[in-house]
């Protein structure tokens, strides 16, 4: 993987070229409230078989510390649709996982001739219902035996949480300005106690293969938000799978995006 940041300043970004040779637009991935790029690390393994991936940081999470704007799902797709501008991305299949969902969903209503899917992992936005006290916890947390505790909860209950995670996420809120950074991110993400709401039938307008995942037992994001979506949306539940698809079922969601990619 290289970490590419270029004169232009887009946002920090994992590239993984494909192994055989590029097949159409490469996949750009997109991760959640208080995640970063290298969790999409064995996704963009798996997808290198027949696509080129980008992973970016979201601003305020991982190299994006710093950025100079910081804020809701709104703030973000607009630094991302600057950095594939600035990386001479014109078209890209985009999957986005939760607050990374928000953001995907948000740059193809706004640009809808650049993305040639859309893959939503437990999307933010597509219902006021929001563990707002899990994530509120989860941004002020800095010990990793709180961390670990309160990362049980974004997976599946049977999932073995690797020791390594909690470890390392804690490690990342020791930078200086981490924690208020995700505290701000937070109150700008959750309106009280509920989170602000996409279109959805806009979005199911919208000209582009569109899938979504979840899990039946995920606490942030109820499953039942995909329930009614427009049946013009593919909608893929997955039992005994918590808020954190891409790391539970790795293989499945891998499946799901190139799917989407190949129906585009």
């Amino acid at each position: 993987m290289i970490d590419i940041r270029p004169s232009a300043e887009p946002l920090p970004v994992n590239k993984v070229e494909a192994k055989d040779g590029v097949s159409g637009a490469p996949i750009v991935l997109l991760h959640g409230f208080g995640g970063d790029k290298s969790t999409w690390a064995n996704i963009q393994t798996a997808l290198s078989v027949s696509h080129s991936s980008y992973a970016f940081d979201l601003p305020g999470h991982g190299a994006a510390l710093d950025w100079p704007k910081i804020g809701n799902a709104a703030v973000a797709a607009k630094a991302v649709t600057q950095s594939l501008e600035a990386l001479d991305l014109d078209r890209v299949h985009l999957v986005g996982h939760s607050m990374g969902g928000a953001v995907a969903t948000l740059i193809a209503l706004r640009n809808p001739e650049r993305i040639a899917s859309l893959t939503l992992l437990a999307p933010g936005g597509f219902g006021p219902e929001i563990n707002h006290r899990l994530l509120r916890r989860y941004a002020a947390a800095a010990d990793p035996a709180e961390m670990e505790m309160l990362l049980e909860q974004f997976f599946g209950w049977e999932f073995k949480l690797p020791k390594f995670l909690a470890k390392t996420a804690a490690e990342s809120r020791s930078r200086p300005g981490a924690v208020e950074t995700l505290q701000a991110i937070a109150d700008d993400i959750i309106d009280g106690e509920t989170q602000k709401t996409l279109p959805r039938r806009e979005v199911a307008e919208l000209p582009m293969p569109i899938k979504v995942v979840w899990g039946t037992q995920d606490r942030v994001l109820p499953t039942r938000q995909s329930h009614k979506l427009p049946g013009v949306i593919a909608t893929h539940i997955f039992e005994r799978v918590g808020h954190m698809p891409h790391l539970e079922i790795p293989r499945e969601v891998t499946r799901l995006i190139l799917q989407n990619a190949q129906a585009a």
